[in-house]
């Protein structure tokens, strides 16, 4: 899988790019039709809590999986994404083994 990490208004410390990564490629354990996944970091609204927000889109064949989370910091969104696309793709998983 192709992993592609970009910032907006803000540069991602190697760590929580390599913590990204290391998630991301947790998820290949689940399928390996995987094409890539692309990651937006942003800061919204500087001065207000919670205001980072993580988006990430997986190619999958059909429809991509799409996930936006917001919160007070980028590595708590990594697991929390983390959870919802695992969960997503599960039930991408059986709706495909299911036809």
């Amino acid at each position: 899988m192709k992993i592609s990490i970009q910032g907006v208004g803000v540069s991602p410390r190697q760590e929580l790019q390599d913590l990204i990564t290391e998630k991301l490629n947790k998820l290949d354990r689940l399928t390996d039709r995987i094409t890539e996944a692309k990651v937006i970091l942003r800061i919204e609204k500087a001065e207000a809590p919670a205001n980072k927000v993580m988006e990430v889109r997986l190619g999958v064949p059909g429809n991509d999986i799409f996930v936006k989370k917001q919160g007070d910091s980028f590595e708590e969104l990594v697991q929390k994404t983390s959870d919802v696309l695992t969960r997503e793709l599960k039930d991408w998983k059986e709706k495909v083994q299911g036809k």
